[in-house]
C-alpha cells in the first residue's frame, strides 16, 4: 500500500494543489520517461494513488488537469482549446492573452508569480526534451499541438514570457483558405501548382501564411515528394509522400546546434519533387536560391513582411546574413521566384490573399515587385500586367482576374 493511499484530505486546498503535492511530481517524472505520453489509466492510478477522495466530478477534474500538465500547456490549455485561438501569450506581469480572429484580448487570469511562470515554462521546456535555464535562457520549442517560445529574466525584464502559437489541427482545404477571397484565386493558385512555379507567400504575422501554403502543397500531385524545413515543426500536410526536417538548438555544451542552412543542405541530397522552407529567416536562404536556380522546381516558402514593397528589403537582409551583397541577391531572387503571394489578415478576422506579384531588377541591379494584382489598387490589373498573367499562369487567369477587375470597378469597390 502506498504511503499516501488514507492521507486524509489537506482543509483549505484545492484539488490541483493536492495533486502538486502527492502525485504531479511523479507523474511528470513517468510522462518524460514515456517519452511525454501517458494513458488515461495509468493517470487515473496516480490518482488513486494519492489517496484523495474526490468524487467523480472531482476524479474527472482532476484527471484533466494531469493530461494538460503532462502532455499539453498545464494551466494554460484551457485558453489554447476554444475554436478559433491561434495564440496564448503570458507577459512580463503574468496576465494571459489570447489571439483568435477578433484580435488580442485580455483573459481575466493572472499568474500568482513569476516563479510560477518560470516553472511551467521549465516544465514545458522539459517535455520538449530540452533545457530552459540560467545558461539557456530562451528557446524555441514544440509541444504537441504547440509551438513554445519562453525567455527568462533578465533577458526577459519585467518577468518570465511564454509565447505559444496553437497549430491549425483542423486542416484546412484550398478552397476553405480561399472563402472569401476572389473566386480567381482558385484557378490563379491551382495553375502556380501545376506549373510547379516556384513562390513566397509574404504577410505580416499571423496573416495566414502558413495556413495558404499548407492548403496548396495538399494539393500537390501524389506522385511527389514534399521534402520540408523548419524552425519548429508547423506544417501538416494532408499528403501521401511528405519527409519533414526541424533545426536543433546547441546542448548545454554548446555542441550539437543544426539550423535550416544546415538541412536546406541535407535536403537537396533527398531527391525532393518540391523543396519547402517554412519560413526564411536568415543565411539558409542562399542556398535556396540557389536551388531553385539549379533546377529544382516547384520550391516554396513563406517570409514575413508586412507589405510587398517590403519584400526586396526582406531578401536583401537575409542575403546579407548568408554574406551576399545586394546585387547577388537581388540577380539570385529574381531568377529564382516566379511569384510573390501576399497574405492579409483584415479588421474582421478574415484571412485571404490580397496581391500578386513578380521580383524583378532595375537598371541598378536593385530588386523590386512588380505587382500584377493589388485588390487595394482600382487600376490593377494593367494589360503589361495581363499579359504577363498569362505568359506565366495561362490565358484562363488572365481572363478571370480581368473578369474580376471589370465587376470590381463597376461596382465602385
Amino acid at each position: 500500500m502506498s504511503p499516501g493511499r488514507h492521507a486524509p484530505v489537506i482543509p483549505g486546498t484545492s484539488v490541483q494543489e493536492q495533486l502538486d503535492s502527492r502525485i504531479l511530481h511523479s507523474v511528470r517524472e513517468r510522462a518524460l520517461a514515456a517519452g511525454g505520453e501517458l494513458d488515461t489509466i495509468t493517470l487515473a492510478g496516480a490518482i488513486h494513488d494519492s489517496g484523495v477522495a474526490l468524487g467523480s466530478y472531482g476524479a474527472r477534474a482532476s484527471l484533466k488537469s494531469l493530461q494538460d500538465e503532462v502532455a499539453g500547456l498545464s494551466i494554460l490549455e484551457q485558453f489554447a482549446a476554444p475554436e478559433g485561438v491561434t495564440d496564448v501569450l503570458v507577459d512580463g506581469q503574468g496576465q494571459v492573452w489570447t489571439d483568435s480572429p477578433h484580435g488580442l484580448a485580455l483573459t481575466g487570469f493572472r499568474f500568482s508569480s513569476p516563479e510560477e511562470v518560470r516553472n511551467l515554462a521549465v516544465h514545458l521546456a522539459a517535455l520538449a526534451g530540452r533545457r530552459l535555464d540560467a545558461a539557456n535562457p530562451f528557446m524555441d520549442m514544440s509541444v504537441k499541438n504547440y509551438r513554445v517560445h519562453a525567455v527568462l529574466p533578465p533577458i526577459a525584464t519585467e518577468g518570465p514570457l511564454l509565447s505559444i502559437r496553437v497549430k491549425v489541427q483542423n486542416r484546412l482545404s484550398l478552397s476553405e483558405v480561399l472563402a472569401h477571397a476572389p473566386e480567381f484565386w482558385r484557378t490563379l493558385l491551382a495553375e502556380v501548382l501545376a506549373r510547379r512555379l516556384n513562390f513566397l507567400i509574404t504577410g505580416g504575422t499571423g496573416s495566414g501564411k502558413t495556413t495558404l501554403l499548407q492548403a496548396m502543397l495538399a494539393e500537390v500531385d501524389p506522385d511527389q515528394r514534399l521534402v520540408i524545413i523548419e524552425d519548429s515543426h508547423e506544417l501538416m500536410i494532408d499528403h501521401p509522400h511528405v519527409v519533414g526536417l526541424q533545426t536543433r538548438t546547441a546542448n548545454v555544451e554548446a555542441a550539437g546546434r543544426i539550423d535550416l542552412q544546415d538541412l536546406v543542405i541535407q535536403a537537396l541530397r533527398m531527391r525532393p519533387d518540391r523543396l519547402i522552407v517554412g519560413e526564411c529567416r536568415g543565411a539558409e536562404l542562399r542556398d535556396f536560391l540557389a536551388a531553385m536556380n539549379t533546377g529544382h522546381q516547384g520550391a516554396a516558402g513563406t517570409l514575413h513582411a508586412n507589405n510587398p514593397e517590403a519584400v526586396p528589403a526582406r531578401l536583401a537582409a537575409l542575403g546579407a546574413l548568408a554574406g551576399w551583397g545586394l546585387q547577388a541577391t537581388s540577380l539570385q531572387a529574381a531568377s529564382a521566384v516566379d511569384l510573390v503571394i501576399h497574405m492579409s489578415r483584415q479588421e474582421t478576422g478574415v484571412r485571404s490573399p490580397v496581391a500578386l506579384g513578380v521580383l524583378a531588377t532595375d537598371s541598378q541591379d536593385r530588386l523590386l515587385v512588380s505587382p500584377l494584382i493589388d485588390s487595394g489598387s482600382a487600376s490593377s490589373p494593367d494589360a503589361h500586367g495581363l499579359q504577363i498573367l498569362g505568359q506565366k499562369l495561362g490565358q484562363q487567369v488572365a481572363r478571370e482576374v480581368e473578369r474580376w477587375t471589370r465587376s470590381r470597378n463597376f461596382l465602385g469597390e
